[in-house]
């Protein structure tokens, strides 16, 4: 019993003590920025910049409030190919969707594949210029798009009053460095793969000063730095009986609304 009784004591003061430094430690200081985080950071968007391809999949959650204040999550999943620095193909699976993205350097298409229904504008440029294409022509984002820019860490760090180190944690059995980031208006977290090879394993975004405070986050996995590239993989065709549209609508929790709802 005595031997049981100071175990729990030892568990308790571990846990008040991980507690506390959270809580009361320097990481958190009010406009302080943690070096640990940000070098790591850095090495992070550095190692991705460097890549000239790769592959990776992801799982993505997205909640959303409702207006008798229901908390609900919605996921998805996506695989992405990326070839530096003017081409990617993106698969997405959602609720109702199943769309594909490509972008060859030349043509940006997006591809409902419920509907048959595809977008496609002629645009020269590279990664970086698609992804805004995206989001700003049709409210869409790809998952993590800060994460596949050619310079992430400026694009993520761009609004950070604070940080914080936050020690080693496992996600999906890899280990990792687990940093915490805050803005005016959202917080966000990264684990990043401990080793050389410092790849994003997930990214939370918290809209804190929205009621529920809803959350954002994408997980990543099977990440593959030498995929094998083909130059067809990024060309959409059409396929048969395929219509072309302006616009492919969007939901309120970002996915092509390319079935209808309940159906």
């Amino acid at each position: 019993m005595k031997r049981e009784s100071l175990w729990k004591r030892g568990l308790l003061a571990a846990s008040l003590t991980a507690a506390f430094a959270l809580s009361a430690g320097p990481a958190l200081a009010a406009g302080a920025l943690n070096a640990d985080a940000d070098e790591i950071l850095r090495a992070m968007s550095k190692h991705l910049a460097g890549l000239k391809a790769f592959s990776v999949s992801a799982d993505i959650s997205n909640e959303i409030i409702t207006t008798e204040g229901q908390k609900l999550q919605f996921n998805a999943r996506s695989d992405l190919l990326i070839d530096r620095p003017s081409r990617f193909h993106a698969t997405r699976q959602g609720r109702f969707a199943d769309a594909v993205m490509t972008y060859d350097g030349a043509k940006l298409s997006l591809h409902g594949k419920n509907l048959n229904a595809y977008v496609q504008k002629d645009m020269k440029g590279s990664i970086d210029d698609a992804i805004r294409a995206i989001e700003q022509g049709t409210g869409l984002t790809l998952p993590g798009a800060d994460l596949l820019l050619s310079d992430s860490y400026a694009a993520l760090t761009s609004s950070v009053v604070s940080s914080g180190y936050y020690g080693r944690a496992f996600v999906g059995g890899v280990e990792t460095h687990h940093l915490g980031f805050r803005t005016p208006k959202v917080d966000w977290q990264i684990w990043v793969k401990a080793g050389n090879e410092p790849l994003p394993m997930k990214y939370v975004i918290t809209t804190k000063w929205m009621t529920g405070a809803p959350q954002y986050s994408v997980q990543l996995s099977n990440w593959n730095t030498k995929p094998v590239i083909t130059p067809a993989t990024f060309k959409f065709v059409p396929p048969k009986g395929a219509v072309s549209v302006e616009v492919l609508p969007v939901d309120e929790t970002g996915e092509i609304m390319d079935k209808q709802e309940g159906k």
